[in-house]
């Protein structure tokens, strides 16, 4: 019987009630409480499980192999009896095995295999807060194998956490019983620095919050936590001759060599110290031994899916709340710790509360693939914490359809191939392509090169240099055999996957020197490139690119792209790996990527209208040709589109042709329909309506400016409702002292500006349309200046007009100011001239 002294030994009684009577359940349990490794060894003996298996998802290699470690060691084993594990390259179980500690990908490719997981009583969700793309498929995957298999011998989920939000997860079950663990964690006194900069170097902050750390806790082991490797090795650079001779600087990150990784976890040698310099790997379930001192950047490096690129980048952000709950939570474990957080106290206010899903912003094409897999072709099938968002699913099966993957909503036998790699559908289509040309390993060394983190992407953009470090041609340096080494165990299982898929062989071979390029283009067709005349590479995906211009490939015409992101502060994005491509595979291997098209369209580049047949590859031309014979209406249509795409303002909007629109409108809105609707709204709709008899001969940017409006505008009334409008809207208007004004039409109501003077003897506001509406008249001074606005000229003459003389007569003594201006003669001159 298993005995325990950690806090989750309070509530495995009711935790084994529990699932005893229900076959979904929640428990959420603090860091530290014993929840990983106990509650397996706790449920393995009970009696609904019978002969079947536990499963115990963990979301990182690392924590699944410790995992696994320490629940053998408690039940006096090695890793392979009771308790085994399962991850990518490593498989350490046996015939004896009880509880399997598992990845989550290795999960979703069990239930392709049996989706009724028969041999599987209990499925175990560790530290599912973290919210990765597997846990969320997997999780759904298993609740619609609940509904569809073993009715008579139901298949028992538990979803565990320390900062899950219940209520969401036990909703999503249907209402599952929530077991709550307090935990009896240490205090940790949490220590706010100041506010940290978007641009700052969190390592120069980091170094010193790090040695100050060592000094003021002599007897204490200290977990700093930072967004990514490229941190820990300038951190391990900047600490060095910094700290006491007792202590030792340990890295840790997910692809560091196993060795390395348990140096980081063991207990620190009797007399010595240790610093832990690690990612996010370090948050959640994984025990590093001794740390009492927490030193939290307040940062992570995520997985950003751009969908309008299809490409997938490293983007380096804050964390939510929740993180930082757990991080310092690492600093308690043992005893009461501190926590040092390099962020001010009011930011840690507008943190986020968690962690965004994966789901909402990766790449979909593996989940689309396995779930068609599945026979579901609409993600609203199966039941989600978060639904997958509607675009990015849409835009993972069109690249599925894109690689021949789906026809339709049904897998084709390339597709179902495709999904029995357990890879990227790019990786997996490129494999079965190859091994149909005769190029299947070096396919494989490809695949096995992006299936882990490239170590040489800041050293070279050369994917030949990679491939030869791993045949031996170049030696690899000594930091990366633990990649050489995990890269050919990855290559070897892609090529014993690909000696049981059946496919065609052709006759057709790739020569050795154009190989690497023509299988990039196969996984990456949306990162073909072509070199810019200015400088730098265009790809089919319409993005640009850089390249070091130091680099030989920087001289290639054509290169296949695999992986484009930042490099340090410079701007724009560069390539960072990729091959030379040989373009005479557009006329054979690779002629299914390009697309004949008739192009009858604007060319927002040129400034042009633009009739060509073409041969693309995304957004990338191979060749084109004029078209003579376009159809009128093609090309009006295209036209058209231009204006409605870049606005109407395209067209020559000047005022006369605003006066008219606003003589007309106002006729409209007081007679009604007997005239057009001439407003912008209207216009813009009916665009082809009434503009497409006038622009036949449009071929250039500036042929739009030459298209009268106001001719368009008047050709839509007859001759009389012209007439009329020069009547009932005229567009100048005479006043007393026999001058013309212009009205503008476009105030509400029209206004008249004129001089005060040119007024004298008006006593009746001048009106339009019939007389039924008042113009606003702008008396203006002699220098133009308004000086009163009215609608009632009556009223101002002998209610306001005294004052403006009163303050008028002295600044303009030239100018008559009659007393009594309705007697005086109207005059646009001076006393002298009048």
């Amino acid at each position: 019987m298993l005995t325990t002294d950690l806090p989750i030994g309070d509530i495995l009684d009711e935790l084994k009630s529990v699932l005893a009577s229900h076959d979904r359940a929640v428990l959420a349990a603090p860091p530290g409480a014993g929840k990983t490794t106990v509650v397996p060894l706790a449920l393995a003996a009970e009696s609904w499980l019978g002969h079947r298996k536990i499963l115990i998802l963990e979301p990182r290699r690392i924590a699944t192999r410790a995992a696994a470690h320490r629940m053998a060691s408690l039940s006096h084993e090695k890793p392979g009896q009771t308790v085994g594990y399962r991850m990518r390259l490593e498989t350490v179980v046996s015939e004896y095995t009880k509880i399997e500690v598992i990845t989550e990908g290795i999960l979703v490719r069990m239930l392709q295999e049996d989706p009724s997981l028969e041999e599987v009583g209990l499925v175990i969700f560790d530290e599912f807060h973290e919210r990765n793309l597997d846990s969320d498929l997997a999780l759904a995957l298993c609740l619609k194998a609940q509904e569809l298999f073993r009715e008579e011998d139901p298949l028992k989920l538990l979803v565990m956490s320390a900062t899950i939000d219940v209520t969401a997860i036990a909703g999503l079950m249907e209402g599952a019983p929530v077991i709550q663990s307090e935990g009896r964690i240490h205090p940790v006194d949490v220590h706010f620095g100041k506010a940290a900069q978007p641009r700052e170097r969190i390592v120069d902050r980091l170094v010193p919050a790090i040695v100050s750390a060592t000094k003021d806790h002599l007897d204490s082991n200290i977990l700093a936590f930072l967004p990514g490797q490229g941190e820990i090795n300038r951190t391990l650079e900047g600490l060095t001759g910094k700290l006491a001779s007792n202590i030792d600087v340990h890295p840790m990150y997910g692809n560091l060599p196993i060795e390395q990784q348990q140096a980081a976890i063991n207990p620190a040698p009797a007399g010595r110290r240790k610093v832990v310099l690690a990612t996010n790997i370090a948050e959640t379930s994984l025990t590093i031994d001794g740390v009492d001192v927490v030193v939290d950047t307040g940062l992570e490096r995520v997985p950003v899916f751009d969908p309008v690129t299809g490409m997938t980048r490293l983007s380096t952000q804050r964390i939510s709340d929740a993180s930082s709950t757990q991080r310092a939570g690492r600093a308690g474990r043992l005893k009461p710790g501190h926590c040092y957080r390099l962020w001010s106290k009011d930011q840690q206010l507008t943190m986020a509360r968690h962690t965004t899903p994966e789901i909402q912003g990766a790449d979909l094409a593996p989940l689309a693939l396995q779930l068609l897999q599945w026979g579901i072709s609409d993600p609203g099938e199966v039941k989600w914490l978060d639904q997958p968002p509607t675009g990015a699913f849409n835009q993972a099966k069109d690249l599925l359809h894109s690689l021949g993957a789906i026809d339709g909503t049904n897998l084709t036998p390339h597709g179902d191939a495709m999904a029995s790699f357990g890879t990227h559908p790019r990786l997996a289509h490129m494999l079965i392509k190859a091994k149909e040309y005769g190029v299947a390993e070096t396919a494989a060394l490809l695949a096995a090169i992006f299936a882990d983190r490239d170590p040489f992407t800041d050293q070279s953009p050369d994917m030949a240099y990679r491939i030869d470090v791993l045949r031996g041609v170049e030696s690899a340096p000594n930091r990366h055999r633990g990649w050489f080494r995990r890269t050919h165990q990855q290559a070897e299982q892609f090529t014993n996957q690909l000696a049981r898929v059946d496919v065609p062989r052709q006759m057709a071979k790739v020569p050795d020197d154009i190989k690497l390029g023509y299988l990039l283009a196969l996984a990456y067709p949306d990162r073909i490139a072509r070199r810019r005349h200015s400088g730098g590479y265009q790809l089919a995906n319409g993005r640009s690119a850089k390249i070091d211009n130091s680099h030989f490939l920087s001289k290639a015409e054509w290169l296949a792209v695999a992986e484009v992101g930042g490099i340090g502060k410079q701007k724009g994005d560069h390539i960072r790996s990729a091959a030379k491509l040989d373009t005479n595979l557009f006329d054979n291997l690779l002629q299914d990527l390009i697309e004949e098209k008739t192009v009858v369209d604007w060319d927002k580049k040129a400034g042009r209208f633009v009739a060509e047949e073409q041969r693309t590859i995304g957004a990338l031309v191979l060749s084109k040709s004029k078209l003579d014979n376009i159809a009128p209406e093609e090309k009006s249509a295209a036209l058209i589109r231009y204006i409605e795409q870049n606005g109407i303002e395209t067209l020559n909007w000047n005022d006369e042709v605003k006066q008219l629109q606003a003589r007309v409108e106002l006729l409209r809105q007081i007679e009604g329909d007997v005239w057009p609707n001439l407003t912008p709204e209207y216009l813009v709709r009916t665009l082809g309506e009434w503009l497409t008899p006038y622009i036949g001969n449009v071929t250039k940017l500036a042929d739009f400016k030459r298209l009268d409006l106001a001719d368009i505008f008047k050709a839509l009334l007859p001759y009389e409702q012209q007439q009329q409008l020069e009547a009932k809207a005229p567009q100048r208007i005479t006043v007393p002292s026999g001058s013309s004004y212009r009205i503008d039409y476009t105030e509400n109501p029209p206004v008249l500006a004129v001089k005060l003077q040119e007024m004298f003897g008006q006593t009746t506001t001048p009106a339009v349309a019939g007389g039924s509406v008042p113009l606003k008249i702008h008396l203006l001074s002699p220098a133009g200046r308004p000086l009163q606005v009215t609608q009632d000229l009556e009223h101002f003459w002998q209610n306001t007009y005294p004052e403006v003389k009163k303050e008028m007569k002295g600044r303009y003594p030239k100018h008559p100011w009659p007393d009594d201006p309705l007697a005086a003669e109207p005059t646009r001159y001076t006393n002298r001239r009048k």
